[in-house]
């Protein structure tokens, strides 16, 4: 008799998956396909178009672990140049803190952190995972694990660009979200074509996580009000707010899904380019592989069910980051 899917004996150490990963490519029929591809396209180094790529943008969305192991995503910004890599195992980021930033206190040397860079007018994005070599009140240094490149599927075009010198826009202003979310937070999630998903193995935290494990961010997009919130009066858990989102055919690695089937802790961000507001949430979720619900979402593969825990509305909070007239926001 073979070994479980999700058994020691039954994974690949030559392939960067870790179990939660390996179950559903396994249900999906891919598995060996995606050892193959892990082996080949995921690296522990950035090649040097990667390291170009990263230096050209004026932001990056980033992924780390509170003090209570909780994953968070959030976005650092800054003109192009921010970000540089003294050498192919290292990314240098300088920031400023922004108030109200889940994750501003918490970057340590040693630390987890997820890197997703995206360029939304050319459809690029680029992941990395590692950790943290240095860090300080000035920036961070990045010590790579993972470097590899995402298909461009379901990428909304707008050209982000940073508006040098320029401070305009509604002051910052930090309030605190809960298990049931405000008007306003409830407005930015059903105008979003775009979300960030930051999720994490159960051993990120560790000091020496396995070298499939980690921090990870990904992007999800579709239709504006693709994910489908929900006020859920009481239960189990009391009055709160659900997020339906919808999982559509991609790259087959699975690193948030297989992360969320074994640590299933999320954080997510919702970024309004238009008025630099940030919407930062946590959240237990649950991947349901078949469901009814797949009918109300044309397309969808897998669903993706997050219940909201808290979060962060901090409006103004990217005042320099702008789209471009005429492009979508």
């Amino acid at each position: 008799m073979s070994a479980p899917p999700d058994s020691p004996q039954a994974q690949d150490a030559t392939a960067p998956f870790h179990a939660g990963e390996l179950r559903l490519q396994d249900i999906t029929g891919v598995r060996e396909r995606m050892a193959q591809v892990g082996r080949n396209f995921i690296r522990d180094h950035m090649p040097d178009q990667h390291r170009a790529f990263f230096a050209q943008l004026p932001f990056v969305i980033a992924a780390g672990l509170d003090a209570q192991g909780q994953p968070w995503a959030t976005i650092l910004a800054g003109e192009p140049g921010f970000m540089h890599t003294p050498d192919a195992q290292h990314l240098q980021i300088h920031r400023v803190s922004r108030p109200g930033d889940p994750l501003a206190a918490l970057w340590q040397p040693g630390a987890p952190i997820g890197l997703l860079g995206i360029e939304p007018h050319t459809r690029r994005r680029n992941r990395m995972n590692g950790r943290l070599d240095a860090a300080d009140a000035q920036g961070m240094l990045v010590a790579v694990r993972q470097s590899f490149g995402n298909c461009p599927k379901y990428i909304h075009p707008r050209r982000v660009v940073w508006q040098a010198g320029e401070g305009g826009g509604p002051a910052c202003h930090v309030s605190a979200e809960g298990a049931v979310l405000s008007e306003r937070a409830r407005a930015m999630v059903a105008q979003a074509d775009t979300l960030f998903i930051a999720s994490a193995s159960p051993d990120a935290g560790q000091p020496s996580p396995a070298r499939s494990g980690g921090v990870d961010v990904s992007h999800r997009g579709g239709p504006v009000g693709f994910a489908r919130l929900d006020q859920v009066p009481g239960g189990e858990h009391g009055a709160h707010t659900t997020l339906t989102i919808p999982d559509y055919v991609g790259n087959f690695m699975f690193n948030t899904l297989g992360n969320i089937l074994l640590q299933p802790r999320v954080g997510l961000l919702f970024v309004d380019f238009q008025s630099g507001a940030t919407l930062h949430l946590a959240g237990h979720a649950e991947v349901l592989l078949d469901s009814p619900e797949l009918a109300r979402f044309e397309g969808a593969q897998r669903l993706l069910k997050v219940r909201v825990t808290q979060g962060w509305l901090i409006e103004g909070a990217l005042p320099q980051l702008a789209v471009l007239p005429g492009e979508p926001a």
